[in-house]
């Protein structure tokens, strides 16, 4: 029982880490988009901003991805 309520913690520190991935990288996106529209930056940074939140979107998909499979593999 020890385990699995360790096991929980984990899996909610997990869950709060994907969280605060998904809002850091949409406020840093949104900041980066408007500071590059502000100083006249060329698309190609542009497009590295958006491509960095994509990875970091997909990441945090991923460990979602995981978790869920964690816990249904739990209660199973």
């Amino acid at each position: 029982m020890t385990s699995n309520r360790s096991q929980e913690m984990q899996l909610a520190r997990k869950g709060r880490t994907v969280g605060v991935v998904i809002a850091a990288t949409m406020l840093l996106w949104m900041g980066a988009q408007w500071l590059g529209g502000q100083m006249g930056w060329s698309a190609r940074f542009a497009f590295l901003f958006d491509f960095a939140a994509i990875a970091a979107l997909i990441w945090a998909l991923v460990v979602t991805y995981q978790i869920w499979r964690a816990r249904r593999d739990n209660r199973g």
